[in-house]
């Protein structure tokens, strides 16, 4: 940067110089003014691109980030998942969905992480015998808010330019979550 700053400001009075001394010879002044309108737009071309570049590559780390943050969220819904349809669900089941707080912790806001933690509590608690069994509502709640976190961390900017606001959101997903614990009921009732 200093090297760049001594160059440009050696150059302009070098330019300054060869354009008074150049006075009485016939073109020689338009030469000069050739060359600084030349280094001028060089120079500017230059910043432009160096910042062009740095978009860029910003906006890449932005993709790759984003990619790993979606990865991390479907590997999570996809254990969450496995295990809601096996017969019983073990502490080591549950010791794996601890350690993915840890994974969780690179890529997850902080709403993400709280919710994930309220989560595990409720899973905890209605999983003491290995079956979630009647608090199956209970699990169902607490995976929607931590779908809703998940989700306004993916798509928060999304969901503002939709017209819909978080309430809503919030509101449609947890009304799903009760909607398929009460079919998980009814089918637990019927058999």
């Amino acid at each position: 940067m200093m090297l760049t700053a001594i160059t440009f400001v050696g150059g302009y009075l070098f330019l300054r110089y060869a354009y008074r001394v150049t006075d009485s010879l016939p073109f020689a002044q338009e030469v000069v003014l050739i060359v600084l309108g030349t280094v001028a737009t060089v120079l500017i071309t230059a910043l432009l691109l160096n910042k062009q570049t740095e978009v860029e590559i910003e906006k890449e780390q932005t993709i790759k980030f984003l990619d790993l943050k979606t990865q991390s969220y479907e590997q999570l819904i996809q254990r969450i998942e496995d295990m809601s349809v096996a017969d019983n669900i073990t502490e080591a089941d549950l010791m794996r969905l601890r350690f993915i707080t840890h994974r969780l912790a690179i890529v997850a806001s902080p709403a993400v992480l709280k919710e994930y933690h309220s989560f595990l509590s409720v899973l905890g608690e209605s999983t003491e015998d290995g079956v979630i069994g009647n608090d199956y509502e209970q699990v169902s709640t607490a995976l929607a808010k931590l779908t809703v976190a998940i989700r306004a961390d993916l798509l928060g900017e999304s969901d503002s330019l939709s017209g819909h606001t978080k309430h809503h959101i919030r509101t449609m997903i947890l009304n799903n979550a009760g909607e398929s614990s009460d079919l998980k009921i009814q089918n637990q009732s019927n058999q």
